[in-house]
């Protein structure tokens, strides 16, 4: 079986799809450093109340990112989101039903450089994500330091984010009403540094803690390929050996977020900037593999549910590359 839900072929400017990727890529370029002044700032003016208020809300609720976050659902569904989702297009295809009376943990592959299709299939309803999985609900992990930052912390909860520690997975998969998927994305920012155009490599050989984690609580595993999603940015070559590898290894270790050197075009131009390129994103969900609970879990019982995995993972790949233009000759690559 496979649905996928399409974006309508209504022409809409592409000036508003233009400004929605806009604002996505600098939401997450600058948002950061321009929440965090207006917070420092506020303190130096009459308005400085509104700080302090919320420095106290702020410590009431420092949980929160822990404990399923708080979405928007208004936000989830604004207009701007199907404007991205034009602009590339993204389209999400399923395969397979998820019974809304389970819980899930699904592997999403490969990072990219700024996680296009994951952000816009599981923190928006841009792609349907509700009609085509009724009664489950998504959230995806995302780095926790983004949410010790003022005012946009609460932003990326708005969308469904929650933080990605132990802690908070296990909040959203033991959770007995069943219904919520939690979203991975396997690779992090050290596969970011390998995202380009026709790379099929995936940080995934040795991460097995996702694996281990849905044993502990019996989820069943769901593989995601997204492709296309390592085709929106050239990044500088950075050869593993590289000085520039060093480097950003070493600001990956320090800082925890990977800055991998990438440009595509501009506003107005086509030929450089940090606008992705328009290109297509197909993100499809694979079927569930069972898994069962097992407290405390051997080695070799995480291997062999991560080798099932891998091979769930690399049929799915091969069974639809040929439908988004992937040559025959690629395979994904395991490091």
């Amino acid at each position: 079986m496979k649905v996928e839900f399409a974006p309508r072929s209504i022409p809409l400017q592409r000036r508003l799809q233009t400004a929605a990727v806009v604002q996505w890529v600098f939401s997450f370029l600058g948002l950061a450093q321009c929440c965090a002044a207006a917070f420092i700032a506020l303190l130096f003016t009459r308005f400085w109340l509104l700080s302090a208020l919320y420095a106290v809300w702020w410590v009431i609720d420092r949980e929160t990112p822990r404990k399923g976050g708080r979405r928007v659902q208004f936000l989830r569904n604004c207009v701007v989101w199907r404007h991205m989702r034009d602009y590339f297009p993204i389209t999400l295809v399923k395969t397979a039903e998820l019974d809304p009376r389970q819980n899930y943990l699904l592997g999403f592959h490969p990072h990219g450089v700024l996680a296009a299709g994951a952000f816009l299939n599981f923190c928006t309803e841009a792609s349907g994500f509700s009609t085509l999985f009724p009664g489950i609900t998504p959230h995806l992990m995302m780095l926790s330091l983004w949410f010790r930052v003022p005012f946009l912390r609460d932003y990326l909860m708005s969308g469904g984010l929650v933080s990605s520690d132990k802690e908070s997975a296990s909040h959203v998969l033991q959770r007995p009403q069943g219904g919520n998927l939690l979203a991975i994305i396997v690779g992090g920012a050290q596969e970011a540094l390998d995202a380009r155009p026709g790379s099929c490599t995936l940080l995934l050989r040795n991460r097995k803690g996702f694996v281990r984690l849905a044993i502990e609580h019996g989820t069943p595993l769901v593989p995601a390929f997204s492709f296309g999603e390592n085709d929106l940015f050239d990044q500088v070559w950075n050869p593993k050996g590289s000085w520039l590898r060093w480097i950003q290894h070493r600001l990956q270790q320090i800082m925890g977020i990977s800055l991998p050197l990438f440009h595509a075009r501009g506003i107005f131009q086509y030929s450089f900037g940090v606008i992705p390129y328009r290109r297509p994103i197909c993100t499809v969900v694979g079927k569930p593999i069972p898994v069962q609970k097992k407290h405390k879990p051997s080695e070799q019982e995480v291997n062999q549910v991560h080798e099932k995995y891998l091979n769930e993972l690399s049929k799915l790949f091969e069974e639809h590359k040929a439908k988004y233009n992937v040559p025959e000759d690629s395979h994904l690559e395991f490091i």
